[in-house]
Parts: structure tokens; C-alpha cells; sequence
């Protein structure tokens, strides 16, 4: 009783506020589920705001949660029923808004105690209702816990889990202490949640099973291996004993649900450790698959595996996309999926046969020891690319005969041969990047032309293997940073910010406690570390905070690889723009009957060099777009410009554009109250270096 005493005061909760909620809307005015319906398209039916008159749009409200800090995210996309906003905020509070006015109907802060460090990732919530309407839940994931709130009040559901929460490390066979959240949100079918999850993607992680469980109670109802168990289908394409100790291979990006046939779709990333697999040889099943499962038993019914044997971390990193398109003029079910790697695939819903031409290519053999690549990979020959496959010389960049100069003399020390490519010790031109082409926004499907719309980065990364000393003895602090840590800090602590800070000069930003808290316990992508033990655990925090390397006893945590990354290393000029060509992100609208290409824009540009004349390069963008029936795709998504724009879905003729507070890594939603449409945004900016954090959600709609 005491602690859920604890829970109620994390609530601010006015009775009066809450009486302005506007009256219930047709479904068909309202966004109930990320990415916009169970389909996972992006599409909506409202129309009062067109091509004609988009051009009036203006600001009708705007939320400011105050809790953005410097380099904070948010990434949320808002859902809206019964005329109320549900989003997630920098420090993941949940807030409802009157959807009509943005105007504050209750909050719930589950940090009230606790220090927030470092960036805190939510890129929306879930709604359930019952059959009556009288019990109505918003599930949200904050750190390892899965809260039920109260729709209407914003109080944990004392009846779920224990006291209003789950800890999703349990369910899973693993340590407890292994990092485990929830990016995305889950997706619900009639009286199950069911959901996917984030974990750490270097060895010990817990594994990526998707769960499905009781909205009342929280109990679990079903769980599919995503690293099967002895006796489960594709356990032989992993080593024998894989499943107790291999781990991500998750959906950390969303669901698609077909409530008619009853399946859920899963889209999966690769298997931990991302970029060197000496521990599971093999083409590991059901890593970097889509999957499409029974809702009531998590009983498999088809998958395709897009990646055999990922070592260059190439997640399915957007939710499936269920769409219809059109074969020997009829109407064809089928599942379209996005890739980092620029390709869509596109199969057959009932029985996940392709429906393009997919074609396996044979790739060069790692030569790192211990590494066994696939020999093949399955390419879809139709759509073409919606990004750059191969990078050349020729592709360098000419911003400035200094910086096409520098940017030749490094790439001529590396390896860039196209996809597939494995990693190396001199470094492997990953392109697209690691972070896409496509990204967790998602593709968006108009289902009257059949288009299908994908913004995608082009950005080179370089892939670099390094030999760290095994985890085993007496360590030095230094020594343990170098395994642990330098994959994403770097091996001399510079990061590659704002994704992965810069630990230099720590210890002028944050007290020695704090930093022993946020290694043990984790914070944003960064797993806890509390499985190395105190000794090792201070022995590193005091080489990263105050230069002091001591020793430290540690014990093996699990298989040792003998290769890691030096870092997430974008491919750079000198001035810190990309070493590579423009375009540098790009709109495609691709055409899903046919596989053509119906256009394709530049998306972004940076302000400084378009003030010098270097305009409509685009730039890297997160987030997705939208389409409507009003003929419009609206989409904000790029980094540096801080813009929202909107263009003509059938031509992509840009029709509309507003500046934001901060960039919009997001994908907006688009409503109708009281017969009024909105088009909102979450504007968190800080997901690139040098660009400003906000804590703001806009609302655009026409004068009234």
C-alpha cells in the first residue's frame, strides 16, 4: 500500500482540467495508434486541409513541457482519442492535452526522485479500452518499467503488474540486471499487449522475445523466441548453445497488426554482438526477419530473413507497413518493409512468398579470425535502391578542394566495395550508414495511388575492428573501458556526439556519484553495467572521470570476442559536413504496383551553407512522413533546418513549410475536433550535433 501511496504522488491532476476534454470523435477524425492505425501506414481520411489551401496553415497551439536539457530528444508520435493528445516528453512523462487547445489535462512523472541523465528515448504510448469504454489504459515504458496509467487521470492502474508497472527484464532467462526498455510502443489486439523491446547489442544481453500480455493484469500470456530454444524452428542456424547466452535479435521499432486474419508482424534488428558473430555461427533466425505470428498464441505462420548472419548491425529498423496493391488487376494483401540498406521488400501477406523479384548475391568472406559471414544475401531486384549502394571516389565530396582533398586521402586507406562488405582493421565504408537509409520512422502508403513514401539518409560510416584484451582477472580500469565502452565513446573518449557524448571533461559536468550511478544503472541507449561488479564498475568510472587507471578483479560475463568496433564513425569532411556528395537524405515516393520510382526530392538542407549558395543538398533526417486524402504528404524529420513541411503526394511539389522551435525528429499525427483538422509535431530537436533541444509539440490547422 505504501507504494503505490509513493506512485499517486507522482501525479499532477487537476478535476477541472479535465472536464475540457472535447466530446468522442468518429475514429476516422482521430491518430489511436502509433504510425497512425494497427496497418502501420501513416494515413489518414481527413481532407479539410489540401493542396489548395495548405498553404494557410498557422500555428493553432503549442505545448512546452519543460523538460528538455542540452542534446535531449523526442521522438514521440502523438495519438489522439476522444479529443485528448497522449505524448511522451523529453524525460518520457506522459502528458495528456486537449487536443483542441493543447492545454494540459494531466501528466504523470515517473523521474520525481531521481536524477535524469542522459538521453531518454519514447516514441509514443498505446491506448485500450474496454468494450463499455469504462476502463480505459495508456501503456508507457519508461527505463526497464511498462507502466498502465488511467486514461483519464493519468494514475498507475494499482490492478497491472505490481502497483501500476512491469519490469521487462523479467520473462526473459537473463541476468535481471542486463539493460531491457521499450523504444517504440507496443500494439494491442482485443485484450493483449503485445509488444517488442530494446536491450544492449554487445554481449551479456538478454534476448529480443516478443511478448504479449493481459492489459488487465499484466500477466504474460505468450512468448516467441526470437533466438529459438532446443526443439523450436531455426534453432540449427545458430550454435548449439546459443539461446542462453546470444541476445538482441528484437523489435525495437514497432508492430503491425491485420486484425482480420489475426497476425501480428514483427520487424527484427540484428543479433548482439552487432559487428563481430565468433559466437553464433550461423545464419541466425529470427535476427533481421519479419514475422508474422498469430495475436492469440505468438505461434509463428511465415518469416523472411532479409540479413543472413548480420555483422553490420543492418536492423529492420521500421515497422512493416500493411498494404494493398494491385497483381494482374486484382487486389493483392501484402507487407511492404523498408531497410537501413535502402531496398523495400515486398511479400505476399498470406504467405510472405515476395512479390518482386528478390535474387541472393554472393559477398567477399570476413578475414578477421574466427568471423564465418553468409556466402549470399537476398537483394530485391524491383523497386531500385531509394538510396546509394557503392561509394567511389568519384562521390567524394567537392564542397571545397580542402576538404575533397582530406576526405580522398582517408577513403583511399579504407575498403568501400558496395553492401556486405565485412569489417575490417583498417575500416569498411558502411553505406548507407548504420542509421539508413530508411530509419524507425517509417514509410507512409497512400491507398489510392498505391504509393509508398520512404525518407532515407545517405550518410557513409566507417566500420573499424579493433582487438580489445579478453574479460578475464585483474583488469585495469582503462583496459575494461576500451571492451566496454569505447564501441560508442570512442577509444579516447570523444563520442560521436549528440548520439554518443563526448566523455572528455566529465568531471566538470556531473559529480563522481552520479557518473557510478548512470555506468551501473544506465541511461537512453546506454546499457547499465552493474554486471561487472563494484570493483570493476568504480575501476572504470574512475579512469573515465579523473584519468586515474587502477586495477580491478572482474570475472568472465560471457563469451569473449577478440574483435570490436573503435566507434559509430561517420564518414566526415573537415568541417564536419558529410566527406560525401550531395544528396544527403532524400523523399522517394515509390510506385508499389510497378516497383518504379514515381519522384524523388533532396530533403533538408543545412542553413549556413545554403546561405552560401550550396541549397538542396538534404540532409539526415528522423522520423516519418504522413499522407492524408487532402493530397498532401507532410513529413518535418531533418536535422539541421528545424523545418515541417508539406508537398503534393502525387508530384512531390513542395506546397507548404514552417520553421519549428527545434527539429522535428518525429512523425506527426493530423486529427479532426469539432470538425477542425490539426496537423501536430513534436519539435525535440538535439538528435545532431550543434542543434538545439526543445520540449515542444505544435499544432498547425486553418484560420478559423
Amino acid at each position: 500500500m505504501k507504494f503505490f501511496l509513493i506512485f499517486l504522488l507522482l501525479i499532477s491532476i487537476s478535476p477541472n482540467q479535465l472536464h475540457a476534454a472535447p466530446p468522442p470523435n468518429d475514429q476516422n477524425d482521430e491518430w489511436r495508434v502509433y504510425s497512425g492505425g494497427p496497418e502501420s501506414i501513416h494515413y489518414s481520411k481527413l481532407n479539410q486541409i489540401d493542396r489548395n489551401n495548405v498553404r494557410h496553415l498557422q500555428v493553432a497551439w503549442t505545448f512546452d513541457s519543460g523538460d528538455s536539457f542540452p542534446a535531449s530528444e523526442n521522438e514521440c508520435n502523438p495519438i489522439i482519442v476522444n479529443g485528448v493528445l497522449y505524448a511522451t516528453t523529453p524525460t518520457v512523462n506522459v502528458v495528456a492535452l486537449n487536443a483542441a487547445t493543447g492545454k494540459l489535462l494531466w501528466r504523470f512523472d515517473p523521474n520525481i526522485g531521481i536524477r535524469v541523465m542522459g538521453k531518454m528515448r519514447s516514441r509514443g504510448v498505446t491506448y485500450w479500452s474496454s468494450q463499455d469504454g469504462r476502463d480505459q489504459r495508456i501503456f508507457a515504458t519508461v527505463r526497464q518499467y511498462l507502466y498502465s496509467l488511467d486514461a483519464r487521470t493519468g494514475q498507475p492502474v494499482p490492478t497491472f503488474g505490481v502497483s501500476g508497472r512491469i519490469d521487462l527484464r523479467d520473462d526473459l532467462g537473463r541476468d535481471p540486471r542486463n539493460w531491457v526498455t521499450m523504444t517504440s510502443p507496443g500494439i494491442v489486439y482485443k485484450d493483449l499487449l503485445i509488444i517488442g523491446s530494446s536491450m544492449g547489442e554487445m554481449l551479456p544481453a538478454s534476448p529480443g522475445d516478443i511478448r504479449a500480455y493481459d492489459v488487465r493484469t499484466g500477466k504474460l500470456k505468450w512468448i516467441f523466441h526470437t533466438i529459438p530454444h532446443p526443439g523450436e524452428f531455426g534453432y540449427e542456424t545458430w550454435p548449439k548453445n546459443a539461446w542462453t547466452y546470444s541476445g538482441a535479435a528484437n523489435d525495437w521499432t514497432g508492430l503491425a497488426l491485420d486484425e482480420k486474419r489475426g497476425w501480428v508482424f514483427v520487424s527484427t534488428g540484428s543479433a548482439a554482438s552487432d559487428f563481430y558473430g565468433f559466437d553464433r555461427i550461423g545464419d541466425d533466425l529470427f535476427a533481421n526477419c519479419l514475422i508474422a505470428l498469430k495475436t492469440d498464441t505468438g505461434e509463428r505462420v511465415w518469416h523472411y530473413q532479409t540479413v543472413r548472419h548480420d555483422i553490420w548491425d543492418r536492423d529492420l529498423s521500421a515497422p512493416p507497413s500493411l498494404i494493398t496493391v494491385t497483381r494482374s488487376g486484382r487486389p493483392v494483401d501484402a507487407v511492404a518493409q523498408t531497410t537501413k540498406s535502402g531496398f523495400v521488400y515486398l511479400f505476399d501477406r498470406d504467405t510472405g512468398a515476395p512479390l518482386f523479384p528478390v535474387e541472393f548475391k554472393e559477398y567477399p568472406p570476413s578475414d578477421l579470425e574466427g568471423e564465418i559471414t553468409a556466402a549470399a544475401q537476398p537483394l530485391p531486384t524491383i523497386p531500385e535502391p531509394f538510396a546509394r549502394q557503392n561509394l567511389t571516389a568519384e562521390m567524394l565530396t567537392q564542397r571545397t578542394p580542402q576538404a575533397h582533398d582530406e576526405a580522398l586521402g582517408r577513403f583511399s586507406k579504407l575498403r568501400s566495395a558496395g553492401q556486405f562488405v565485412p569489417g575490417s582493421r583498417e575500416g569498411t565504408i558502411i553505406f548507407p550508414g548504420f542509421d539508413g537509409g530508411a530509419e524507425w520512422g517509417g514509410a507512409a502508403f497512400d491507398p489510392a495511388s498505391h504509393l509508398l513514401y520512404v525518407n532515407a539518409n545517405e550518410m557513409a560510416w566507417i566500420l573499424r575492428m579493433v582487438e580489445p584484451k579478453p574479460p578475464t582477472g585483474v583488469q585495469s580500469g582503462k583496459t575494461i573501458y576500451l571492451r566496454e565502452c569505447a564501441a560508442c565513446h570512442g577509444p579516447a573518449m570523444q563520442g560521436t556526439p549528440p548520439e554518443f557524448p563526448s566523455l572528455i571533461g566529465l568531471e566538470n559536468r556531473y559529480p563522481s556519484g552520479d557518473v557510478s550511478a548512470l555506468v551501473s544503472q544506465g541511461a537512453g541507449r546506454m546499457p547499465g553495467f552493474a554486471r561487472l561488479g563494484d570493483d570493476a564498475l568504480h575501476a572504470v568510472v574512475d579512469y573515465v572521470y579523473s584519468g586515474v587507471d587502477r586495477t580491478a578483479n572482474l570475472s568472465p560475463q560471457s563469451p569473449a570476442p577478440k574483435f570490436v568496433p573503435d566507434g559509430y564513425n561517420r564518414f566526415l569532411d573537415i568541417d564536419g559536413y558529410p566527406a560525401i556528395q550531395p544528396p544527403w537524405g532524400t523523399l522517394t515516393a515509390i510506385n508499389m504496383d510497378t516497383g518504379k520510382v514515381a519522384w524523388k526530392n533532396p530533403l533538408g538542407e543545412y542553413p549556413e551553407l545554403a546561405a552560401k549558395g550550396l541549397t538542396n543538398t538534404g540532409t539526415e533526417n528522423y522520423g516519418g512522413p504522413i499522407v492524408t486524402a487532402g493530397g498532401l504528404l507532410f513529413i518535418a524529420a531533418t536535422s539541421f533546418d528545424k523545418k515541417f513541411r508539406a508537398f503534393d503526394k502525387d508530384t512531390g511539389k513542395l506546397l507548404w513549410e514552417s520553421t519549428l522551435p527545434a527539429a522535428g525528429n518525429a512523425t506527426p499525427s493530423t486529427y479532426s475536433v469539432n470538425g477542425r483538422q490539426f496537423v501536430v509535431i513534436v519539435a525535440g530537436g538535439g538528435k545532431s550535433k550543434g542543434v538545439p533541444s526543445s520540449a515542444s509539440i505544435v499544432a498547425y490547422a486553418l484560420p478559423q
